[in-house]
């Protein structure tokens, strides 16, 4: 299973031939141990997964929460800001996963670069973040069909998505990306037309016949509802619309050529991604009121996307553009039962977690994984009796923040990795540079600092929700307690530079045979350039 020099594609960068000491041998087995998930996404999927792992619940459904509780401008601004550091984030994960494309990713990157307790606490964080992803996304599916009734009882559909989404994850890799891709495109397609048609809604070509222009950011106390306290929440909700888009470096264990697609998916994607989700932004902000019926209640949620189709009076577009929300949901949930699996995956072969959980089927899928990471979302949707809007309030709020807990850790794992590049003389082998270091990382670790903790100000006033304050700030304490507890026991200590492994799981390009290079027809190209 070993990569060679006279295969084609990706071939270890240390080259030694003399005999294995001790240290080296474990250090190959370990690489082995990372290898053996089925490399069969390309890198048209990688670029569509991408976009999948996105474009979601957040953007769909969260708009409109963060339209309602802070108002068009910080509906804005909230996501401005989170797209920008979002970006910077993926740069910073970029260079690394380029050089070591490995399962698990900027989890497995914490372990080395930083402290063996960080890349603990993280992955397991980043698991269970995975798993109450897919558990918000399937009780979201509640919310977006009690558009078009509520005689149903929302557990049953939901077991019924989960079931789906299970068989479609333990089925095999190839069969994940196809779904993915296909949703995905579907997805950006949507947002397109979303576009247009807003400006041509915001123009005068609606029902009434109406010029809008920017009367809805003139109603009273419209632009910052709730003042600070509104302002700070939609930075969570924003958190949670673009989380997802970091865990695409997961894939590096089962991408084709991850030194060269994954720099083209940081490059060439999520600036586009940006694009959508802030003119999308301003597109709602213009035309839908922050009091819109109905637009964030505890028993029902109307995408703000549906009501501007709607508002355009196009037969049927209403229900039209909600199906498309649908699958843009299960796509969401499907992205993080998958990056869910693989990180349950990497705990097991870090001993992190019992061997069992890293077994691979026939189509080397961690089938045991996904079942382990599924059980969890059921827990969690199967909560929804509840109340499925309060449950998806909180459920969005502890993803949110383990996101942004995420986004520090990647920060600080990247100032080290460079420290290291530079203290060993290997800055030079990079495949691809991050051109915002060393300001961008320090930038997106300070502010995510500060976001984290002011991001909870509407639970303390007008009067202190208990609950609210659990969802906006147990994932820092649980994050703590499992780095204190590790370090204590496991007596961990931070690496040292001139220690670091830069050489296990570290792979280069060689010249690829002429048969390995994917052949794409032209309407496909136009499609992964759209998105």
């Amino acid at each position: 299973m070993d990569p060679s020099p006279d295969k084609p594609g990706l071939v270890p960068t240390d080259t030694k031939t003399s005999s294995p000491s001790r240290a080296e041998y474990e250090a190959s087995l370990h690489a082995r141990k990372h290898d053996k998930l089925n490399r069969a996404l390309s890198n048209r999927q990688v670029q569509m997964i991408a976009i999948g792992g996105t474009i979601g619940t957040g953007l769909f459904l969260g708009t409109g929460k963060a339209l309602a509780t802070g108002g068009p401008a910080s509906l804005l601004i909230c996501y401005l800001i989170v797209g920008v550091i979002i970006y910077i984030t993926m740069l910073s994960l970029g260079e690394m996963a380029a050089f070591m494309p490995i399962a698990g990713s900027f989890c497995t990157y914490s372990t080395r670069f930083v402290d063996e307790a960080l890349g603990f606490a993280l992955t397991w964080n980043y698991w269970f973040n995975d798993a109450v992803s897919t558990a918000s996304d399937l009780v979201a599916v509640q919310l977006v069909l009690k558009y078009w009734s509520d005689n149903f009882p929302g557990w049953a559909i939901s077991l019924v998505f989960w079931v789906f989404l299970m068989a479609c994850n333990i089925a095999s890799v190839r069969l994940y990306g196809e779904i993915e891709y296909w949703l995905s495109i579907l997805k950006v397609i949507t947002i397109f037309v979303f576009i247009i048609l807003g400006g041509a809604v915001n123009a005068g070509g609606n029902t009434e016949g109406h010029y809008i222009g920017g009367e809805n950011w003139r109603i009273p106390g419209a632009p910052f509802v709730d003042g600070i306290g509104g302002f700070a929440s939609v930075f969570v909700t924003a958190a949670f619309a673009y989380g997802g888009t970091e865990s695409i470096a997961i894939t590096a264990g089962e991408t084709k050529n991850p030194a060269k697609n994954l720099p083209r998916v940081v490059k060439n994607v999520f600036w586009r991604i940006l694009f959508f989700y802030v003119l999308a932004s301003v597109i709602i902000g213009l035309n839908v009121p922050y009091n819109y019926p109905n637009l964030s209640t505890k028993t029902s949620r109307t995408s703000p996307f549906t009501i501007v189709f709607q508002m355009a009076g196009a037969h049927s577009a209403g229900s039209v553009i909600n199906a498309v929300i649908l699958t843009s949901v299960i796509s969401a949930g499907n992205h993080a039962l998958f990056a869910g699996a693989r990180l349950m995956y990497t705990l097991a072969v870090e001993g992190h977690a019992p061997a069992c959980f890293g077994k691979l089927n026939r189509q080397r899928v961690p089938w045991v994984g996904v079942l382990l990471t599924g059980a969890i979302s059921a827990l969690c949707f199967g909560a929804s009796f509840i109340g499925a809007g309060d449950l998806w309030n909180w459920l969005q709020n502890i993803v949110g923040v383990s996101n942004q807990l995420s986004w520090i850790s990647i920060g600080l794992t990247s100032i080290r990795f460079r420290a290291a590049l530079k203290a060993q003389g290997k800055t030079h082998l990079l495949p691809f540079r991050n051109w915002t270091y060393p300001v961008g990382p320090y930038f997106c670790v300070i502010l995510n600092i500060f976001l984290v903790l002011v991001q909870g100000w509407k639970c303390f006033s007008p009067t202190f929700k208990a609950v609210d304050f659990v969802s906006y700030y147990i994932e820092i304490a649980i994050m703590l307690l499992m780095y204190v507890g590790w370090k204590v026991v496991k007596r961990t200590k931070i690496v040292r530079l001139s220690e670091m492994d830069l050489e296990t799981d570290t792979y280069t390009i060689e010249v690829e045979h002429a048969s390995s290079i994917e052949k794409v027809p032209i309407w496909r190209k136009a499609l992964n350039w759209l998105a």
